[in-house]
């Protein structure tokens, strides 16, 4: 375990012990939270990315993220879970609001010419996989309605939200034929 001096370095430190990273933190240590990005900006920036889709997006929530561990570390409660985790889930969480607000579905309405060319390569490139595997020929053994839904939400990318103010179907229909779709996929590949 590190000894800390009050004008020591952390950051360069190579391994911190959670509980006096912790410690460190709720005093302010701001050496402590170029640690805490140094070792762990990287897991959390790609959960970020998987749910926003874009890097400068993503680069911004991860910043946004770290503001947020950084006022909040204090309510950290290492009985209910390690710090990672929490960190984890509150960078998913604002990579979801992100997601949910007005910029990015502005941004979505707007995409310029080029990201709707890589969009379409992109799915042609997934599409020739889906077919590879036999997927597309397993979705028509579903209802039409539970189809749709599987075909927007897994294939098209849609979240379960924007399908349904896209289409105007009620979110809980939609919930409902996703379960019901992913039961009738289950049974047809023999999978409990």
């Amino acid at each position: 375990m590190p000894i800390f001096d009050k004008g020591k370095n952390i950051a360069r430190t190579k391994t911190i012990e959670e509980s006096v990273l912790i410690e460190r933190l709720c005093q302010r240590d701001a050496a402590a939270l170029d640690y805490l990005y140094d070792h762990y900006s990287g897991a959390l920036y790609s959960t970020v990315l998987r749910i926003v889709r874009k890097e400068e997006v993503a680069e911004e929530c991860l910043q946004d993220v770290f503001i947020k561990i950084w006022d909040r570390i204090t309510s950290y409660d290492s009985s209910k879970g390690r710090l990672f985790t929490w960190m984890l889930n509150i960078a998913r969480n604002q990579a979801i609001d992100k997601t949910r607000s007005k910029e990015m579905s502005q941004g979505r309405k707007t995409d310029d010419i080029d990201n709707l060319v890589n969009r379409i390569d992109r799915q042609e490139s997934a599409e020739s996989s889906i077919e590879t595997i036999g997927l597309k020929e397993m979705l028509t053994k579903l209802p039409e309605d539970q189809r749709f839904v599987i075909d927007h939400l897994y294939l098209k990318g849609f979240t379960q939200s924007e399908l349904a103010e896209e289409f105007g179907i009620p979110l809980g229909t939609i919930k409902t034929r996703t379960r019901m779709a992913m039961k009738e996929l289950r049974s047809i590949l023999n999978v409990t």
